[in-house]
């Protein structure tokens, strides 16, 4: 008898591999229903959680701020950008980009190269010479 049972058990598998029809659970959609309800709860939670944390450092932050008097980035960039209209409202034209420096300085440019020309041997500062 027992032979028997374990050769049913491994017919019914074989049925199911070679594409037969399984047998259904009536409490199967039920249970993944629940399933499914408990993995969005999870997460609802795990979300929070994160929330909770990321609100607590930034308190943290907000006080070492505070303290040391250090501005957020988004307000460094909303107090420079007020600078520009500031700047700019009695201007018909856009504001000036600022110049690097090195870019446009043509003195500067004009030492440098006076610079480099010290250091050149004669014999090639002649033959620069006669171009």
């Amino acid at each position: 008898m027992d032979v028997s049972n374990k050769q049913m058990g491994a017919t019914k598998d074989m049925g199911k591999m070679l594409g037969g029809e399984e047998e259904k659970d009536p409490d199967a959609a039920k249970k993944e229903e629940e399933r499914q309800e408990a993995l969005r709860q999870q997460e609802e939670e795990r979300k929070a959680k994160y929330a909770r944390m990321e609100a607590e450092r930034e308190n943290i932050r907000q006080g070492i701020r505070d303290k040391y008097g250090i501005k957020k980035k988004e307000e460094k960039e909303a107090e420079a950008a007020a600078a520009m209209e500031q700047a700019s409202e009695g201007s018909l034209t856009r504001p000036k980009k600022a110049v690097p420096t090195g870019c446009g300085d043509e003195e500067e440019e004009e030492s440098i190269v006076d610079t480099v020309m010290k250091f050149i041997p004669a014999p090639l500062m002649d033959m620069f010479n006669k171009k």
